[in-house]
């Protein structure tokens, strides 16, 4: 073999030999850099570097008409440009309302909820029609939900007592109504077989009694409600009144019933407030196994930037200490426990 053979061939083993030990340093870097990102990550929307990293969160409402899918937007929004920190992307998701979002809940398809207290109340208890005792939690008491019936003057419907023979909305299909329905209508000594029974979103409720399809229809939410902002503006309504010896009934028997006023004038044509019934007030719920982490995170952001609510919907002006801690019968995560604990208003 020649010299100039033998040179080349030593050239060409070195470099084999260097591209060996340039692909093995890329194979330990990608092994390290797996390893980095399996242990170094923060927890809870941080990365080993330190920066969030994307934490997508879903909060379930209610079909659009409501307070519900409004004020769970505004808490989303809030959320979302308040929680850059902890890489946290929300989402409001329009659902059948209550019983659905207890029930996504459970089964992890949301991270939060809103909710109506009457019927947490009993889905965490495995009541009243409920196949289990379904572990959600509190994270904050929200705004009163005064719902009642309504009716287009001349109608026939001045009392609960004129609903029987007629045709009535009683709230969507799946959402609930029943719960806080039945004990309201039980008071007043009626009962769901006393009337045709019609099962309608509250923006639907609205068209039923503009139409006439139904005398009456059940409606309400944080005040001022959408569904009832529309159908005063559009129409003669008569607020059906409760009677004063079922409201103390109610409120002697379920923890979730409290009195509630809507100011005078806070919807077309109505000149003096309405002694009416909060029927279980909106919460924002979550599972009992969510991070203590993130719902403490959640509670204080919101907290925090309450008044970034109150810009998005008045309901918002219901995150105050006084009502956020509200007992309404369903217990309290841990997370915002916590937090509300160190400002000092756990009661």
């Amino acid at each position: 073999m020649s010299a100039d053979a033998v040179a080349t061939r030593a050239l060409s083993t070195r470099e084999i030999g260097d591209s060996m030990r340039r692909a093995w340093c890329v194979v330990l870097v990608i092994v390290f850099a797996l390893a980095a990102a399996s242990c170094g990550g923060g927890g809870d929307g941080e990365s080993g570097d330190g920066a969030p990293s994307r934490v997508f969160l879903s909060l379930g409402t209610a079909p659009p008409g409501g307070a519900f899918f409004v004020i769970g937007s505004a808490l989303a929004e809030v959320l979302n440009e308040f929680g850059t920190g902890f890489g946290w992307t929300t989402t409001a998701e329009a659902t059948s309302g209550s019983q659905e979002n207890i029930r996504r809940l459970d089964s992890g398809e949301l991270d939060l909820a809103l909710s109506n207290a009457a019927i947490t109340y009993f889905a965490a208890r495995g009541g009243e029609g409920w196949n289990k005792a379904y572990p959600v939690r509190a994270v904050m008491t929200l705004a009163p939900n005064v719902a009642l019936f309504i009716s287009q003057a001349g109608s026939g419907v001045e009392t609960i007592d004129d609903l029987r023979g007629k045709r009535v909305g009683v709230g969507p299909a799946g959402a609930g109504f029943e719960f806080f329905v039945g004990p309201l209508l039980a008071a007043h000594g009626v009962t769901y077989d006393d009337f045709t029974p019609l099962n309608a979103t509250q923006a639907g409720a609205v068209d039923l009694i503009a139409d006439g399809s139904a005398a009456a229809v059940f409606v309400g939410g944080a005040v001022p409600t959408p569904s009832i902002t529309q159908a005063t503006a559009s129409g003669d309504i008569h607020f059906v009144r409760y009677g004063e010896d079922a409201i103390q009934q109610l409120i002697e028997e379920y923890v979730f019933f409290r009195p509630a006023t809507i100011p005078a004038d806070t919807y077309r044509g109505q000149t003096e407030p309405f002694e009416g019934l909060d029927v279980g007030s909106m919460h924002l719920i979550t599972s009992a196994a969510a991070s203590e982490e993130l719902v403490y995170n959640v509670t204080k952001t919101l907290y925090e930037h309450r008044e970034n609510v109150v810009e998005r919907h008045a309901a918002g002006r219901a995150i105050n200490p006084n009502n956020v801690v509200r007992d309404t019968g369903t217990e309290f995560h841990p997370g915002a426990i916590r937090f509300y604990q160190e400002i000092g208003i756990w009661p």
